[in-house]
């Protein structure tokens, strides 16, 4: 929280280094577009249930997901 949008980058680049040399990565975050966009696999929750699940980039193409997460039309 309050990182700067450069420090959140090299994160998400390490995340992505580690989890190519073969470490499971599991990761909660609020940026759902970002974890979206490097994640294998998702699940996206709502009121504390699972709403969504599947390969992040289907579920960063799903329409009720770009509208209520993402803040899409």
């Amino acid at each position: 929280m309050g990182l700067s949008p450069n420090y959140v980058e090299i994160i998400f680049e390490k995340i992505k280094e580690i989890n190519r040399e073969g470490t499971t990565i599991l990761l909660v975050e609020q940026n759902v577009r970002m974890a979206l966009e490097y994640a294998d696999r998702g699940y996206v929750f709502k009121i504390g249930k699972i709403a969504f699940e599947g390969k992040g980039e289907n579920l960063l193409n799903n329409d009720e997901i770009r509208k209520s997460f993402l803040g899409e039309r």
